[in-house]
């Protein structure tokens, strides 16, 4: 929970500055970088310089202090001007499961670090091939032997990991067949990537879009016992209790999508001239790129909402499912009608509106399925029977 407190004029003052760092890193800079398949050093070196990345990172640790509403409207900006803020989002993230559940000597030896960047921490290894979204059914193991854990297994779909020094692992530490409660068994590591050698092997996934997607193949790596976070068995509660910060931070990602296509959009249908007008003056144009509008900014209401809770310290896992849920799906439509007002052009690289499109898909899918957020709410907000 934040003490700080936030105005409207604070969060406009972090629009401004943020679209100004964003400002040189144009869409030819994101378009070569989505050619050569390569990760956003400079942007990231610079984001980072700037404190942006370690915007939750409290002050007594070197980070900024801040709320996760005021976290959320930099990642928005990064997105809303052009930009790609998967590149780095993580960071903010990660590092809570540290800064929640890390004893006192890990929060000095690595927050420090990541506030000033020396140290990356962008990857947070959880997905399994056999287990996908059950996530209590991970079969990664790490088994104590003396002052030391040894993990054996694989995750998939693990971003970063090659432009990262530190992982966070979510590894079984007791067989799930020997547990009553399901949730338990699980713990969570920090992982130094520096010196895992040839015990981890990272194997790259070619994707539809630009995000240093891998699968992790763990033999026999060796982790320092002092390296666990939180208490043995309890990881699965961590990694929840990262989850909400996570949806509101990709809600407010996805909102910032909305936002670049259907500015996009307004321009392009105003000046397109066919037929003797504005191509934005037919209902046939205007008004999908209006009703994404309108869907937008009813997602935007409940971004804020979620973050208004999470830094009140409040229970808000509705909310922020909701919020990824709204504004993924904004997204989503506010791409289509972009690229439906583009015609051909959209289509064309240098538009940065296919890039784009591709990179706002992915918000439906994951971090966690829409269907999931939908289950979730029927369950928990509407008191229906448990689907899964």
């Amino acid at each position: 929970m934040t003490t700080q407190t936030h105005t409207p004029d604070t969060l406009n003052d972090i629009r401004l500055a943020v679209r100004d760092a964003c400002r040189k890193y144009d869409g030819a800079y994101w378009r070569g970088l989505d050619k050569a398949g390569a990760y956003p050093e400079a942007f990231v070196r610079e984001m980072t310089e700037l404190g942006w990345l370690s915007a939750l990172i409290p002050e007594e640790h070197g980070g900024g202090g801040m709320s996760v509403t005021e976290a959320s409207v930099i990642l928005e900006e990064i997105n809303r001007s052009g930009g790609d803020a998967a590149a780095c989002h993580a960071q903010m993230y990660i590092m809570g499961v540290i800064l929640r559940h890390g004893s006192p000597e890990q929060k000095a030896r690595y927050l420090p670090g990541v506030a000033r960047g020396e140290l990356r921490l962008q990857a947070f290894a959880v997905t399994e091939p056999n287990a996908g979204s059950e996530t209590t059914r991970i079969e990664t193991t790490a088994v104590r032997k003396g002052d030391r854990y040894v993990v054996n297994g694989e995750k998939t779909f693990i971003s970063r990991v090659a432009q990262s020094d530190l992982m966070l692992l979510l590894a079984r530490t007791t067989p799930y067949d020997e547990l009553t409660n399901k949730t338990e068994g699980l713990s969570v590591f920090v992982v130094d990537i520096r010196d895992a050698g040839e015990r981890l092997r990272i194997q790259p996934i070619e994707m539809t879009f630009n995000r240093h997607t891998n699968q992790l193949f763990f033999d026999d790596l060796e982790i320092p016992a002092e390296n666990l976070v939180g208490e043995e068995g309890k990881g699965f509660r961590c990694i929840i209790d990262s989850w909400n910060a996570e949806r509101i931070l990709i809600a407010a990602e996805a909102i910032g999508d909305a936002r670049f296509f259907i500015e996009r959009a307004a321009s392009y249908a105003s000046g397109r001239v066919v037929f003797g007008r504005p191509i934005g003056a037919n209902q046939g144009v205007q008004l999908p790129i209006a009703r994404a509008y309108a869907h937008t900014e009813a997602a935007d209401l409940m971004r804020f909402e979620a973050a208004a809770k999470f830094d009140r310290g409040e229970r808000c896992g509705a909310e922020a499912n909701m919020a990824k849920l709204l504004a993924s799906e904004a997204a989503w439509e506010a791409a289509n009608a972009c690229l439906d007002a583009h015609g051909g052009y959209g289509f064309a690289r240098e538009y940065d509106i296919e890039r784009k499109f591709r990179e706002t898909r992915l918000y439906i899918t994951a971090p966690v399925n829409n269907n999931l957020v939908l289950a979730y709410l029927g369950q928990n907000a509407l008191g229906m029977p448990r689907s899964y």
